[in-house]
């Protein structure tokens, strides 16, 4: 049996998510004892030689996560900035991989360390927590802005056309009187987008049961009538994701601003740290 597109997409965030847990869970296991001991005792831990900064698994460990990020950030940047990539996949999931890449990343840098910072890698590495952590509102932030299927934040004219075809198609499929129509129409003169929330919802339901009432007093059959409360529904969804759309977008700028200079210093200061240690000669297995 074919799966779903929408279940292999379930799947493979399950098992991107799983990847993340699993490889954190393996090196708090394998290195717990020598994570955990005071520093100055770590030089004498069976582990140190390999686990330090500069040891085999320490520094692939540097290695692999710096390359995950600088791959996080330039794939997902090139597919949404570059026209010659627009086709390439949903932009939805390249984000998903995005935040896989530079979530794993980060980890694998901290682990790097050793948990221990200073100097400028330290500027570094509160960097790249300051954009895992902004990373984390921006995704929420992300969400709240509505988006086509492919991924593509739907602009304010998107969304009223949308509003128009529903109306089109509630007055294609049945002849009402015109005072139900109405509600329709002017249900957003009735609802204020500044009111508190339990105040709207109020508004809501006074206007959805007028509307019942209408439909039942023009002896609407039961199942047209739920159709056309479903459309009412859809209506205010769609007015809700307007309002969020603008206010969003507003606070999708602002997180820009905050989120791309501790990126910018994040890269800066990585390649830094890896031109000084190649040119001291701190070489991994090549």
């Amino acid at each position: 049996m074919r799966l779903k597109d929408s279940t292999i997409h379930q799947i493979v965030i399950f098992s991107l998510v799983i990847v993340v847990a699993l490889t954190i869970a393996v090196l708090l296991y394998i290195g717990y004892d020598y994570y955990t001991i005071p520093l100055e005792e770590r030089h004498f831990h069976p582990l140190n030689q390999s686990f330090k900064a500069s040891g085999i698994v320490g520094h692939g460990l540097g290695i692999i996560g710096s390359i995950l990020i600088v791959a996080g950030v330039f794939t997902y940047m090139f597919r949404k900035r570059l026209r010659i990539f627009s086709r390439i996949g949903i932009l939805k999931h390249w984000l998903e991989f995005h935040i896989f890449l530079c979530t794993l990343g980060p980890f694998l840098i901290l682990f790097h360390t050793t948990f221990k910072f200073g100097g400028i890698v330290a500027v570094s590495f509160w960097s790249m927590v300051a954009v895992f952590l902004s990373g984390i509102v921006g995704r929420y932030i992300y969400l709240q802005i509505p988006h086509s299927i492919e991924g593509k934040e739907l602009s304010l004219h998107d969304m009223e056309e949308q509003r128009a075809e529903i109306n089109k198609q509630l007055r294609q499929s049945v002849t009402l009187d015109e005072s139900i129509y109405e509600i329709f129409d002017n249900r957003s003169d009735q609802s204020s987008g500044n009111a508190g929330y339990w105040r709207r919802r109020s508004e809501e339901r006074t206007v959805l049961k007028n509307l019942r009432n209408e439909l039942r007093s023009q002896a609407v059959p039961q199942k047209k009538a739920s159709e056309i409360i479903q459309t009412f529904r859809d209506q205010l969804t769609l007015k809700k994701r307007i309002e969020r759309l603008v206010s969003m977008q507003k606070l999708f700028a602002y997180w820009h601003v905050a989120h791309l200079p501790f990126a910018l210093i994040m890269l800066v200061v990585m390649i830094i740290h890896v031109v000084v240690a190649v040119t001291f000669g701190y070489k991994w297995i090549f």
